[in-house]
């Protein structure tokens, strides 16, 4: 058996640059999938894409299937044959479907019985076989949203499709795929290269495409547009805005990158960054330039498809279309400034929140309210937040949000600043979005942390309180980070805060809006679910997440606390047979309908080990109390773990369910109470 290189492709018109990335791992994924099921195994394989091809070559692939021997059970001998030993129906329709008589099956025999029995060989097909039927399933599986037909045909697929190449070494395999036969024919460059590029061996499929101006391989091209960029900039003396999503997305576009330098009147500097820079990225895939201190330069970096010999020709058509862009966003800025951010309050109620919840205006007004309240709670200027909340979303109304929607919030921190709000709240303006995604910044100041809690809680409490929580993968509030922002703005932030009270705070503001009458525990439940995703992004145990998840804490910085307590609890030696304790303590009481003591009774005592337990816990109380008092949950921990010992010793020599009524209430009423000083901070026996 021989091996030897595959190559598949399909040479289509532009791809959609978002999707290419996409469209090719799961074509490789699909191929390589069959490939294994089909058990041909092959050395390596590896996706290729530009903006007109999809491929996969697949090295050292073996020419065919393993030669397989089939053992096909029949019906038991005692069925396969009547009393006279003839051959039954049952026998012989078995036998015909396996292309034999009655007479040449073999027998099973095992220890349940004896069957009949064909032992056929199965050669394995050819890889030229094959593969034909296993790029036509895998074409049919890529996701697509909007196909398309093309010409009269009734063949869809993403974009029309020109060629398709099958080849195994040398050879084409032949075969039709969406309509297209296959062949060694190529697409090369658009501009570049006349004609189709003829691959004479699939070992050779990336310096064929290469001498046709097309780097086929997408991280190579993508590494070579990065080296470009950064190049580029070094010699400006500066830095290029490299974005991850910006730059697959014009790796995507160009099968031969060029990078050329552009440059656009200073005068547009005047207008904040932001929505210039998101004008160079999102409308024209330009890359935006910044000097050493950070600050944008009139200088843009672009990647062309074409490697002219008049560069400058090119240059100058992007710095004309770029000219207008900025040129709006420049008017934008300019005519926003002419109305304050307060007298656009009142336009906000012309613009809905949710239906059932109310205006912008309404939204802003209740953060407002809430603002104020966290504020107060952590000792912050209530005034300020109040201020910051009620303007928070006044630069939706704007013109250069409404052209450039991801600049809201930040655009209102400029405005603000126009306007001569105070310092705090013009950030908090831009603070309120934050975190917008996971790993983002939190909120500078304490003013917008009250804010962008404010917010969160809001919509939080808003959209559970007309029973539209979030179902599936369908979050259209954006509930779930909106919820994973509040923990982190409070933990990280150090801020004293009970979610519980921010959420009827919340309640209240809403009047009789809310039909839900299960809100405030649906949002606590909602959110002490997120709390597992935050802690397991940190690498905590599930099982030190749950211990804590069962005492339901609603101050997130008291749930950080106690997270930290258990993780550090769970290293000491004794961590593991305290958890079994509790465990075991927790099953005793379980089934134990009676009534406790208040208190342990020292004169009912008799055991020396149960003394002696009693006599340990009592001497930690007093300690224990002040701890509690100040939240050291690791300290209280560490001095709990001291009764490891004499826990051991009281179950190896006590009869906790003892006959005398009076001697078993106390010694379940001893075990509970130190069950209870655990648990005051965790479910230890959760862990594992």
């Amino acid at each position: 058996m021989s091996t030897n290189t595959l190559l598949i492709e399909l040479g289509t018109e532009e791809l959609p640059p978002k999707s290419l990335k996409k469209l090719a791992t799961a074509f490789y994924e699909q191929i390589t999938e069959q490939l294994n099921a089909a058990e041909l195994s092959f050395d390596d394989a590896k996706w290729f894409a530009s903006p007109r091809r999809l491929a996969v070559q697949v090295a050292g692939l073996v020419d065919k299937q393993e030669d397989k021997t089939v053992e096909k059970r029949g019906p038991a001998v005692n069925v396969a044959f009547d009393a006279d030993g003839n051959a039954t129906k049952a026998a012989e329709g078995w036998a015909r479907s396996n292309g034999i008589t009655v007479d040449q099956a073999e027998r099973l025999t095992t220890d349940k019985g004896e069957w009949l029995l064909h032992v056929a060989s199965q050669p394995g097909k050819p890889v030229q076989e094959l593969i034909p039927a296993m790029v036509n399933q895998a074409v049919s599986k890529l996701p697509i949203p909007k196909p398309m037909r093309w010409g009269s045909s009734r063949i869809q697929f993403i974009r029309p499709v020109h060629t398709i190449t099958m080849m195994y070494g040398s050879e084409v395999i032949p075969g039709d795929v969406l309509g297209v036969s296959s062949s060694n024919q190529l697409l090369g460059h658009r501009f570049h290269h006349q004609g189709l590029v003829t691959l004479d061996s699939a070992d050779n499929y990336l310096s064929a495409l290469e001498s046709a101006y097309v780097i086929a391989d997408f991280d190579a091209r993508r590494d070579v547009i990065s080296s470009q960029i950064l190049a580029a900039a070094s010699d400006m003396d500066a830095e290029a805005l490299l974005d991850d999503d910006l730059l697959d997305e014009v790796t995507a576009i160009n099968e031969w990158p060029t990078v050329l330098i552009g440059t656009f009147d200073e005068e547009f500097l005047q207008v904040p960054a932001e929505p210039l820079i998101y004008s160079m990225k999102d409308h024209q895939k330009y890359f935006p330039v910044q000097d050493k201190d950070g600050n944008l330069i009139n200088k843009f970096i672009f990647v062309t498809n074409i490697e002219s010999k008049q560069p400058q020709e090119i240059v100058k058509g992007n710095e004309k279309v770029i000219r207008p862009r900025l040129a709006d966003a420049e008017f934008f800025f300019k005519t926003d400034k002419k109305v304050s951010l307060e007298s656009r309050l009142e336009s906000l109620a012309n613009v809905l929140f949710q239906k059932q919840l109310g205006t912008l205006k309404d939204k802003s007004e209740r953060i407002a309210a809430l603002s104020r309240a966290v504020a107060e709670k952590v000792q912050a200027n209530g005034d300020e937040a109040f201020r910051a909340g009620l303007l928070s979303k006044t630069d939706l109304m704007t013109e250069m949000v409404l052209e450039f929607p991801e600049v809201q919030g930040t655009m209102g921190k400029y405005y603000a600043r126009h306007d001569g709000e105070a310092k705090g709240v013009a950030q908090a303006l831009e603070d309120q979005y934050r975190p917008k995604f996971a790993g983002d910044t939190l909120p500078e100041g304490v003013t917008g942390c009250c804010v962008a809690i404010a917010d969160k809680v809001d919509s939080l409490v808003g959209i559970f309180g007309i029973n539209q929580p979030p179902k599936g993968d369908k979050d259209p509030f954006a509930l779930r980070r909106a919820a994973i922002g509040l923990i982190r703005i409070i933990i990280e932030k150090q801020l004293t805060l009970d979610i519980q009270e921010l959420i009827e705070d919340s309640i209240a503001a809403y009047g009789d809006k809310l039909v839900n009458e299960n809100t405030a525990a649906d949002v606590i439940d909602f959110i002490m679910g997120r709390f597992r995703a935050y802690y397991q992004e940190q690498g905590i145990g599930v099982d030190v997440i749950q211990s804590v998840l069962a005492k339901k804490p609603t101050s997130p910085l008291d749930f950080e606390q106690r997270i930290k307590a258990v993780s550090h609890f769970k290293t000491l030696p004794q961590a593991a047979a305290l958890a079994a304790a509790n465990k075991r303590v927790g099953n005793i009481l379980a089934k134990f309908d009676g009534e406790l003591y208040p208190a342990f009774k020292a004169e009912l005592a008799s055991e020396s080990q149960e003394q002696a337990l009693a006599s340990e816990f009592d001497a930690l109380n007093g300690q224990l109390t002040t701890l509690f008092a100040d939240k050291d949950y690791q300290q209280a921990l560490t001095l709990l773990s001291g009764l490891r010992e004499p826990v051991d010793a009281f179950f190896d020599n006590v009869m906790v369910m003892a006959d005398d009524e009076a001697i078993k209430v106390n010694r379940l009423t001893l075990l509970s109470q130190i069950r209870a000083s655990f648990f005051n901070i965790a479910d230890i026996s959760l862990l594992q």
